[in-house]
């Protein structure tokens, strides 16, 4: 995995990611557009993290903290790259940026239906808590 490159993404790196997730991601968000990831990378520029292998973006996570929870999210791989040890070193990379931050347990957004998902999130670690449920209201149309 010595070729895999781990870094924060810039504001260049915007249109590449959103284009990536629509092939990697599962799901969309109402923050998956250009504002909402601008926004994401202004406030906290080392949350968006980045694996490239060859300089070709692979695999993507949201490691956001603020201050109180550690929160992931779209943990992504290109599909045909999966199951190479990317999305294990994107992990790693945000468990370790949680820990300088002070952090103190990783929480991920998983969709219920992404099956495939499920088990990379248990193979890292990570179960899910089936009696919490997740409450969302959007503030703006």
């Amino acid at each position: 995995m010595s070729d895999l490159r781990i870094r924060a993404a810039v504001p260049g790196d915007l249109d590449a990611v959103l284009a990536f997730w629509k092939t990697a991601a599962e799901g969309t968000s109402i923050s998956d557009d250009r504002d909402g990831v601008e926004r994401l990378v202004a406030r906290d520029p080392e949350a968006l993290i980045l694996a490239e292998r060859d300089g070709e973006l692979v695999g993507t996570v949201v490691a956001g903290f603020d201050g109180w929870r550690c929160h992931l999210y779209r943990l992504a791989v290109d599909p045909a790259r999966r199951r190479q040890g990317i999305g294990s070193a994107l992990l790693t990379a945000a468990e370790e940026r949680f820990v300088r931050l002070g952090g103190r347990r990783g929480d991920a957004m998983v969709l219920r239906r992404n099956e495939n998902a499920h088990h990379a999130w248990r193979a890292a670690g990570y179960a899910p808590e089936e009696h919490w449920r997740r409450w969302v209201k959007p503030l703006a149309e």
